[in-house]
C-alpha cells in the first residue's frame, strides 16, 4: 500500500515562456512500476507507480526534451528501473545512481554505459541519515574513477558542518534542492551563506534549483518566497546551476503542478540567455549529452 500520494494528474503546459530545444529536467525520478521493478524492502516510503512512460508524457506536455533521472531511495541500490528508463530514452536521459560498497565494478560499468554520470548520497535524517566518513571516501573515489560527480542530499543545518569535507572532494558535487534552506529565515541565514560560500569557493560545486514546493513557507504556489534564494544562487554561479521538477514529488506537503514549476523558472531567471544556460548548456556539460 502506498504511503505517499501520486503526482498531479493533469499539469498545465508552461505559460510564462517556451522551454528551448534541448531543455532538461535535471532532477526527476521513476517509481516502478512495482510489478516489474519492486521497491526496496527497507524503504522509508512506498510511492505510487510513476514509470518512464508517465515521465515521458509529462515532459512532452512541459516541452522538455532531456532529463536526468535520479535513483530514488525507495528502490535502494537496485537500478533495474533506472537502467530500463535510460535505455528507453535512447540518449535523451542521463542518470544518477545510488551505489554502496557492495556495488560491483561490472555494475558500475553497466550503469555508465547506460548513461549514469553521478552517484547520490543521502545525508537527510528522515531518509536514514549520513553515511560514515569512510563510506563517503570510498564511494567518492569510485565515482571519481569514472569521471562521475556526486549528488548530495543534505539538510540545510548541515551545510556548514560538511563544508570542510566538500572542499576535499576530488570530483564535482551537486547540492540538491537549493540545500533545503528555510525560506522563512532570509538570505542572511547561516545555511544559505554556507551554500553561497561553497559556490564561490571553486568550480566544483553545483546547485539544483529544485524543490520550491518543499522550501516555501506556505506549501501551495506561487512560491514567491523561494525566488530571492534562486536568484542569488544564479547570480553566484550561472554556469553551475541546474533546474529540475523533482517529479513525481515524494514526501511533499502539497503536491505541485509541474507547469507551475516550469513557469517559476521565469521568475528565477527572467533573462532568456540565462535560462538557456540553466536548461540546456549546464546539464549538457555536466551530464555529457551529445
Amino acid at each position: 500500500m502506498r504511503t505517499i500520494p501520486p503526482p498531479h494528474p493533469d499539469p498545465h503546459p508552461p505559460t510564462a515562456f517556451r522551454p528551448p530545444p534541448g531543455a532538461c529536467d535535471a532532477h526527476c525520478h521513476v517509481f516502478g512500476p512495482a510489478d516489474r521493478f519492486p521497491f526496496a524492502p527497507g524503504r522509508r516510503y512506498t510511492p505510487p507507480d510513476a514509470g518512464v512512460e508517465d515521465l515521458a508524457r509529462l515532459h512532452a506536455r512541459l516541452g522538455l526534451d532531456r532529463a536526468v533521472i535520479v535513483q530514488a531511495s525507495c528502490h535502494g541500490t537496485d537500478h533495474a528501473a533506472l537502467l530500463d528508463a535510460l535505455r528507453r530514452g535512447a540518449g535523451r536521459y542521463a542518470g544518477v545512481a545510488m551505489i554502496d560498497e557492495a556495488t560491483t565494478d561490472d555494475e558500475l560499468d553497466e550503469l555508465h554505459a547506460a548513461g549514469v554520470r553521478g552517484t547520490r548520497m543521502n545525508f537527510v535524517a528522515h531518509l536514514g541519515g549520513a553515511p560514515t566518513a569512510d563510506a563517503v571516501e570510498r564511494i567518492v573515489a569510485r565515482a571519481a574513477e569514472r569521471d562521475w560527480h556526486v549528488v548530495l542530499h543534505l539538510d540545510a543545518a548541515d551545510l556548514a558542518r560538511y563544508a570542510p569535507l566538500l572542499a576535499l572532494l576530488p570530483c564535482p558535487y551537486v547540492i540538491d534542492h537549493m540545500g533545503r534552506i528555510d525560506a522563512t529565515a532570509g538570505l542572511d541565514q547561516e545555511p544559505f551563506r554556507a551554500l553561497l560560500a561553497l559556490l564561490h569557493r571553486g568550480d566544483r560545486c553545483w546547485v539544483k534549483l529544485s524543490g520550491a514546493e518543499r522550501l516555501t513557507a506556505a506549501g501551495p504556489p506561487p512560491y514567491d518566497d523561494v525566488v530571492p534564494f534562486a536568484q542569488a544562487l544564479i547570480a553566484a554561479a550561472p554556469d553551475r546551476v541546474l533546474w529540475g521538477t523533482d517529479w513525481p514529488h515524494p514526501n511533499v506537503r502539497h503536491m505541485p503542478d509541474d507547469g507551475d514549476l516550469v513557469d517559476l523558472l521565469a521568475a528565477f531567471a527572467p533573462d532568456e540567455d540565462v535560462r538557456h544556460r540553466i536548461l540546456v548548456d549546464n546539464p549538457a556539460r555536466l551530464y555529457d549529452f551529445a
